[in-house]
């Protein structure tokens, strides 16, 4: 509580005293809203040097500590600030979201919940409690929280936003969709909105209104930066211009299985008289080396040659108006080299059993925080893969990256009871050569990972490992895909649950050895 909230004294000079100190912390906090920090932290120091307990300096000096990078003098400063002024709703709120900076949930979940109790229609903090549920997974108390937040405060954009992605992840798409709304209503130009709101039209496979959503993505600097956006020559295309005698630099934006699941489109876009230019990630490079349709390709971060056009990869289904009903080479769209393709054959020697190959785990993203609870929950232990031991079957790892690599040699070194997992991974060094391994294998089975999209691609029978709150583009309620004729989705029924996954999987994988045997 500041002093200018303090019952006036009868003193003629603690008035004066009071006075100058309100006229200090009001100094103060407009250069805190200037954003000139350095000002405001030495007029809270001034303060301090006076009042040591006064709570409002010691509040916003702790922030100004915070934002400099010294956590541990901010945490002190505003524990500080509660003991002088333990109903302090706003520290307590901010003290909160220190903790959340510090990875510290719990903690940051307590303190939400001690500034909801000292001011219940204090909306910001349901806010931030239910942020802090969701990320702890628990979403319906998330959205109760939600709708505290929106009941106090009904043009909360943000609010409605977060509400309705907890929504999706339950695959309540509909509601979902319906919170997105009121959240645009609020604020026509949330690029957020725009965009939640795109991928669940995508997921209920309503592809008209997904795929013009999804470009919004380029309206909100954090989207924009995690697909990668960048200045480049040449207009940007998206079906309108004619094409005819136009060379056109099509680039991946995302993930790697992004790049294989929209580089079908080269072939649409030669199609219509273009030169195409094909710029991806190293590790795709020589794997693309056989697509359809495509004139040269560069490397990521390599100079480009002049061009027309450009489009993202995956802008390209705008582009060609697609639906489900009339998406390209959904059977076969990538090949593998020969010269491997035999190489292969040799080193896997002949076949005596079904060869399955597995993935328990997505590519650790370093850079790209925003994908890492996604990766928590698509990946799986690979312990739980225990039950698909079968001696009638060749077991293959194709599991590059950490942490998935170490697991398996932690489990071989610890003598573990399922499969006989045979690891060259070691031999495998891009896209092309992962390709050749699995051209020789009968199966694959994988969490949502670049090589289901890959074995895909090359039209080999693949099993994907689903978690409940599925990727937009494996729809809902289906376990096969538009995308791959050879797909086949086994999904979580519940959040987090994957051992009934697994035994489903165990029972198909008995089938088909029994009906391989005959």
């Amino acid at each position: 509580m500041s002093a200018a909230h303090h019952q006036p004294h009868t003193s003629l000079q603690q008035s004066e005293a009071d006075l100058a100190l309100l006229t200090q912390l009001q100094q103060a906090e407009r250069f805190l809203q200037e954003g000139h920090f350095s000002e405001a932290r030495k007029c809270y120091e001034l303060i301090l040097q006076a009042h040591p307990q006064q709570a409002e300096a010691l509040h916003f000096l702790s922030l100004i500590y915070f934002q400099a990078g010294n956590a541990q003098a901010a945490l002190q400063a505003i524990d500080a600030a509660l003991v002088s002024s333990p109903n302090y709703a706003l520290a307590h709120n901010n003290k909160g979201s220190m903790l959340i900076e510090l990875k510290q949930p719990l903690a940051a979940l307590a303190c939400y919940e001690k500034a909801i109790a000292c001011d219940s229609q204090f909306a910001l903090a349901h806010f931030n409690r239910g942020v802090t549920l969701y990320d702890l997974r628990k979403l319906e108390q998330a959205i109760e929280s939600y709708d505290r937040a929106i009941a106090l405060d009904p043009q909360y954009a943000q609010a409605h936003n977060n509400r309705a992605n907890t929504l999706k992840e339950l695959l309540q798409v509909k509601q979902a969709i319906s919170g997105y709304d009121k959240a645009l209503l609020i604020k026509p130009d949330f690029a957020e909105a725009h965009w939640n709101r795109a991928l669940a039209y995508l997921v209920l496979g309503d592809y008209e209104q997904g795929w013009r959503g999804y470009e919004s993505r380029w309206q909100s600097n954090e989207l924009s930066r995690a697909a990668g956006k960048r200045k480049l020559n040449g207009a940007l295309w998206l079906g309108y211009e004619p094409l005819q005698h136009k060379t056109i630099l099509l680039h991946s934006e995302q993930g790697l299985g992004d790049a294989i699941q929209f580089s079908r489109y080269a072939e649409c876009v030669a199609k219509l008289g273009a030169t195409v230019i094909l710029e991806v990630e190293k590790p795709l490079i020589a794997l693309f080396q056989r697509i359809a349709g495509v004139s040269q390709i560069i490397e990521k971060g390599q100079p480009l040659p002049p061009f027309d056009f450009h489009c993202p990869l995956i802008s390209l289904p705008f582009a060609f108006k697609t639906k489900l009903e009339n998406i390209p080479f959904t059977q076969k769209y990538l090949g593998v080299d020969p010269t491997k393709q035999i190489l292969w054959q040799k080193k896997l020697g002949p076949k005596t059993k079904l060869r399955v190959g597995v993935v328990w785990s997505g590519g650790l993203r370093p850079n790209q925080p925003e994908a890492w609870a996604v990766n928590e929950r698509r990946n799986i232990s690979l312990a739980l893969l225990a039950p698909l031991k079968n001696e009638a079957i060749d077991f293959y790892s194709l599991q590059k990256g950490q942490p998935g690599e170490s697991e398996l040699v932690d489990l071989k070194a610890a003598e573990w009871h399922g499969p006989n997992l045979i690891d060259l991974t070691a031999q495998l060094h891009n896209f092309a050569d992962t390709a050749a391994l699995i051209d020789q294998l009968d199966l694959i089975i994988t969490v949502d990972t670049a090589i289901a999209h890959l074995a895909g691609a090359l039209g080999k029978p693949v099993w994907i490992l689903n978690r409940f709150d599925t990727c937009w583009r494996w729809l809902l309620d289906r376990n096969d895909s538009p995308w791959y004729d050879s797909v086949r989705l086994f999904r979580q029924a519940q959040l987090g649950q994957w051992e009934p996954v697994i035994e489903q999987v165990r029972n198909q994988l008995q089938q088909l050895v029994a009906t391989k045997s005959k």
